[in-house]
């Protein structure tokens, strides 16, 4: 027997309220969410953003993924960002 297991989620970075630093969270993306932004876009995730990224006073940037489809970083230095924050050196 073998079980499929998918993970649709929102990756973000931005500045968070107090203090205003860089930080990076990943939100988890459900059918319900997708049905009521009006479809996967960029645009209607970043509106999406704007009421359910409360953490966040500002997203710089964010990569999504639903079913088979994906909306990647604007650059590579978010991608690199994101990292950066989610998995810190152990050396510092």
């Amino acid at each position: 027997m073998r079980y499929l297991v998918e993970k649709n989620f929102v990756q973000v970075i931005g500045t968070i309220w107090m203090p205003a630093t860089t930080c990076a969270m990943e939100y988890p993306l459900t059918a319900h969410d997708v049905e009521n932004m009006g479809g996967f876009t960029r645009g209607n995730v970043e509106d999406w953003l704007t009421s359910h990224a409360g953490d966040f006073q500002s997203v710089d940037d964010f990569r999504a993924t639903f079913g088979d489809e994906w909306i990647e970083w604007d650059s590579e230095e978010s991608e690199f960002t994101y990292n950066d924050c989610m998995f810190p050196s152990e050396d510092d």
